[in-house]
């Protein structure tokens, strides 16, 4: 009898468990499936979530070539979703990993503009100046082949009338706070630094105000002639001539 029982209790719970609805755990998904995720999410302009789907790829250590990829179009989403600090991060992060990788050039270019997007007025911080400059330089350099070598110079030849015009204002700080030496030495620094500065008659209108009021007066003449002889033309020749009148 218990036999039975025993039994008949066995086979109820096997015929409970063969009626019961069975639960279906999907697989995961592999990094391939990600990665085209992020590219359907990439096209339809959704960057945010293609970033996401491309994380997975890449810490997912699938493959390294995968995985490399996942890194260059994490930094192309951030640049296009005008995520420009992220992007530049990103960029930056490539070019350390992968340093001779066959896309460094896209990279150095796109890292550049990144930065450009960064700028801040010559009176503010040039961090990002500096950072664009590093990287078309590094581009053209590297790469005297590329084919945006021309849109290369210009950004450069950009990036250094920022940084002179910064360095500018900062001369034209401490003529105004009457620091002649500290104006004079900054001036004269960077009309050497940056011998194609586009306000170079600027610099040297500056330059004879710093050197006439600190009493060095044969220095001023020369920086005064120099701005009337080389930038016949220029706006700042009869302020020029004017503060002479008054000052000499």
């Amino acid at each position: 009898m218990y036999k039975s029982v025993t039994c008949l209790f066995l086979f109820s719970l096997c015929l409970l468990a063969a009626c019961a609805p069975s639960t279906v755990v999907p697989p995961a998904k592999n990094a391939g499936v990600y990665f085209q995720e992020g590219e359907e999410f990439y096209e339809k302009g959704l960057y945010r979530d293609a970033i996401a789907s491309w994380e997975k790829v890449r810490d997912s250590y699938y493959s390294p070539e995968l995985n490399t990829l996942a890194e260059l179009k994490i930094a192309e989403a951030h640049y296009l979703g005008e995520e420009y600090v992220e992007a530049s991060v990103a960029y930056e992060a490539f070019l350390q990993n992968h340093p001779n990788h066959p896309r460094v050039a896209d990279v150095l270019y796109q890292l550049g503009l990144s930065y450009t997007h960064q700028l801040l007025a010559t009176d503010q911080d040039q961090s990002a100046s500096v950072y664009a400059l590093n990287a078309f330089t590094t581009l053209k350099e590297r790469f005297p082949e590329d084919r945006r070598q021309e849109e290369t110079q210009i950004y450069i030849d950009r990036m250094l009338n920022l940084l002179a015009a910064s360095e500018l204002n900062i001369g034209k700080f401490y003529l105004r706070t009457k620091y002649f030496s500290a104006s004079i030495n900054r001036i004269e620094a960077l009309l050497k630094k940056y011998p194609n500065y586009y306000e170079r008659d600027k610099a040297y209108y500056y330059l004879g105000q710093a050197y006439l009021l600190s009493g060095e007066k044969e220095k001023a003449v020369v920086a005064f002639n120099t701005l009337f002889d080389d930038y016949i033309g220029s706006e700042f020749i009869l302020d020029a001539q004017r503060f002479i009148e008054k000052n000499y």
